[in-house]
């Protein structure tokens, strides 16, 4: 589960923006993909902040106020295309992680909605333990009326060998009145980079994650109170998860 700006990933505790990287990846993306003129779709964008960002059970920064930003564009047959970035305000301030994504999504039915989507992560300023953790993911999703998220992801890392990881997710969100809703998550993920406390022959290939909470949701302002746990090992070097964490939000 993750806490930054995205889109697609279910059971995430990131409010509902287009995930985004890079300008000049969806540029590029636009071309390759031939995908229609700009003024064919709609615009939007989301601001945030939130108090750790944590992505599948890693800590991508310390529990400190991390302010975020997204742009998406939308087509009117299913594209989509966003890029984003979250900032880390506690010192030294630095762009913590950056995101670009592509997706394309179908109805199957007034219910029914699949979608996938090729996504980039980057992570320019922060310590190499995070570094390691620079891939590209490509993702598909369904979804049954905005309340339940199916997901698998295929990850290549940016600067490791080997086959591509693989990730699934389960998410729901269950309206209970007065703008409140409840929120949950459950996932199954390889380790990325490898725990190293382990010897070769006892180390763990996979690891659970997931989040549950609370989020108020009213036009376009979004605040969420999360919980959030993993069973993961950390390495060397690298943060610990918060147990709660908290976002507000605003859409344009």
């Amino acid at each position: 589960m993750a806490n930054h700006l995205t889109t697609g990933r279910p059971g995430t505790s990131r409010f509902d923006a287009l995930a985004p990287r890079r300008r000049l990846a969806v540029g590029a993306a636009l071309l390759a993909l031939g995908i229609p003129a700009a003024h064919a779709g709609d615009w939007g964008g989301s601001v945030a902040v939130s108090s750790q960002l944590v992505d599948r059970g890693v800590a991508v920064t310390p529990p400190a106020p991390i302010v975020q930003g997204a742009v998406n564009w939308m087509s009117r047959d299913g594209w989509s295309l966003g890029v984003s970035a979250s900032y880390q305000t506690r010192s030294p301030g630095r762009v913590a992680e950056t995101l670009t994504q592509v997706a394309k999504s179908w109805s199957l039915s007034d219910d029914w909605q699949v979608q996938a989507g090729l996504l980039d992560y980057r992570y320019p300023g922060s310590p190499k333990a995070t570094r390691n953790y620079d891939r590209t993911e490509l993702g598909a999703s369904v979804i049954w009326r905005d309340v339940l998220t199916m997901s698998v992801s295929a990850i290549q890392m940016a600067h490791r060998g080997g086959g591509p990881r693989g990730a699934a997710d389960v998410g729901f969100r269950w309206p209970l009145g007065w703008h409140v809703s409840a929120t949950g998550g459950l996932g199954l993920a390889q380790y990325l980079w490898p725990a190293y406390r382990y010897h070769a022959y006892a180390r763990p290939d996979r690891y659970s994650y997931g989040h549950g909470g609370l989020v108020w949701q009213n036009g376009p302002w979004r605040v969420e109170l999360i919980h959030v746990f993993t069973n993961r090992e950390r390495n060397y070097g690298e943060r610990g998860v918060s147990p709660w964490t908290a976002t507000v939000a605003r859409t344009f």
